[in-house]
């Protein structure tokens, strides 16, 4: 069993910087990968950026230049620090973990970016 903890979330205008944490505790075995997914109102979860405990990184194409995430396998902990947010980034924010195919979520962590 695996539990993710997030922290971070938070209300921020048009232009400016979060950075979102997520802490996993319980069995944890590399390899395995960990990342930010995001859900909209009205919208479906989608990914946002991943990081494999061999440092393998995938970003969306709509955050790339924007996000950077970064994990420490050690602590197993997984960051993502969001700059020049826009609107569109507005969403809750799920920290996952996937090993082998299984998927493990934290609660959801609220982004919003308005003026």
């Amino acid at each position: 069993q695996v539990q993710l903890v997030e922290s971070g979330g938070g209300l921020v205008q048009p232009g400016g910087s979060l950075r979102l944490s997520c802490a996993a505790s319980g069995r944890i075995f590399t390899p395995y990968a960990m990342g930010w997914y995001r859900q909209a109102p009205g919208k479906e979860r989608e990914l946002v950026a991943t990081v494999t405990s061999g440092g393998s990184r995938n970003y969306a194409d709509s955050v790339k230049g924007r996000f950077t995430i970064s994990g420490d396998n050690a602590k197993n902990t997984v960051s993502l620090q969001m700059n020049s947010l826009k609107p569109e980034d507005t969403a809750v924010y799920y920290c996952n973990l996937n090993r082998l195919g299984r998927n493990s979520w934290g609660q959801g962590t609220q982004v919003t970016v308005s003026s």
